[in-house]
């Protein structure tokens, strides 16, 4: 039966709900308070990353979400490469973690393959040979321009499935309408009645709601980036690269006792990527760019300030690994986005049929496919 679902905000998780919203026929229409998306969605890598999604329920999700970008590419609405990744080991306790890493990665449902140091830089020509050690190459890594994709991607569900957008539209209220139905306020203006509320809110945590998302022990995160312009004579990064300090960040890797013993040496040799939570990566867009980054800093006291030291940093350990033909940096940037500290996403229905979706953190590429999909089957069904 077809319904009329009122989604707020066309970031990506906004646009996946959309996208499986209108899929089962229901009407749809996306309210976004900016003339575009603007938040984490559009300062991120472009990185759909499934590797880094901890082994069960969340990897299995990834995936699935994997399949959704490569069934938008195929119907031509992204630009999409399906570059897979690999991780670098310059140091021994890098490799001994992706060793066991890999001894487990078939039966906790991974696809990778361990790279000897001549077979890493033969799938790139980026990668630093001096002190390499080795990789681990998974192919289930995707990139996408996520500037593009927040552009994009509205005007092809407006085309090819009739959902509707109102831009810069700040939604203020969502109220009571008519048996069990709801509307959404913005500024004087009423809109609805909707059968079904999505609120995908990004770090807004004050207008819609606030009470529950307080508590919800959200943390906000700051991350500084960085992009190179186009590499010159249509060079090419091949697979996104990510350094053995990456191996501290993903959950994925947690599984490994080895991790300890990196984890500290890092600590003791280098505790200023520690205070600010670098760990490195590099993809490339289809212009031909490299994006840099990344940085963590947590809590809602962060400030819009950007760090110079931490874009040194990056770079500094990036060059450690990484071989640019041209490291000029055309841009940097920073993002903010809201995670939890003890699960992979926050989802809430504060009232029947409306719901909340935030928190995940810097995996909103790589998981809102999936998400949407996976909860639009569930509501679909009933539960």
């Amino acid at each position: 039966m077809s319904v009329d679902v009122a989604i707020v905000g066309a970031g990506i998780l906004g646009l996946a709900h959309a996208w499986s919203a209108a899929k089962r026929g229901h009407r749809v229409t996306v309210f976004e308070r900016d003339r575009q998306a603007s938040g984490a969605s559009v300062r991120n890598f472009g990185m759909i990353w499934p590797i880094g999604q901890p082994a069960g329920r969340w990897h299995t999700l990834a995936l699935a979400s994997r399949q959704r970008w490569l069934e938008l590419s195929a119907g031509g609405a992204i630009w999409l490469n399906a570059c897979g990744s690999i991780h670098l080991a310059h140091r021994r306790d890098e490799w001994d973690v992706l060793e066991e890493f890999h001894a487990q990665s078939t039966q906790l449902g991974y696809e990778c393959a361990l790279l000897t140091a001549t077979e890493t830089l033969a799938r790139s020509p980026a990668v630093n040979p001096e002190g390499l050690i080795g990789g681990l190459f998974s192919p289930t890594e995707l990139a996408v321009n996520p500037r593009r994709v927040t552009r994009d991607l509205p005007r092809w569900l407006a085309q090819q499935h009739g959902v509707r957008f109102s831009f810069e539209t700040a939604v203020q209220q969502v109220q009571s309408a008519e048996r069990g139905r709801w509307q959404v306020t913005a500024a004087a203006d009423a809109h609805g009645p909707f059968d079904r509320v999505i609120v995908c809110g990004g770090t807004d945590c004050r207008t819609l709601f606030p009470q529950v998302l307080a508590s919800a022990d959200l943390q906000l995160c700051k991350l500084q980036m960085l992009r190179t312009r186009t590499q010159p004579e249509g060079w090419r990064l091949g697979p996104h690269l990510a350094s053995g300090l990456t191996l501290r960040h993903y959950r994925n890797f947690e599984v490994c006792r080895s991790l300890a013993v990196l984890k500290e040496r890092v600590a003791v040799e280098t505790p200023e990527l520690d205070c600010y939570g670098v760990h490195v990566m590099a993809s490339q867009n289809e212009v031909g760019e490299i994006i840099l980054g990344d940085s963590h800093e947590y809590g809602w006291d962060a400030e819009p300030f950007d760090k110079p030291l931490i874009d040194e940093l990056v770079l500094r350990e990036l060059k450690k690994i990484l071989c640019l033909p041209d490291w000029t940096i055309a841009e940097r940037w920073h993002g903010f986005y809201a995670k939890l500290a003890a699960a992979p996403c926050f989802e809430a229905e504060p009232l029947p049929n409306v719901h909340i979706g935030a928190g995940l953190g810097g995996s909103g590429m790589t998981m809102s496919f999936g998400l949407a999909e996976h909860l639009w089957e569930q509501w679909s069904n009933g539960n």
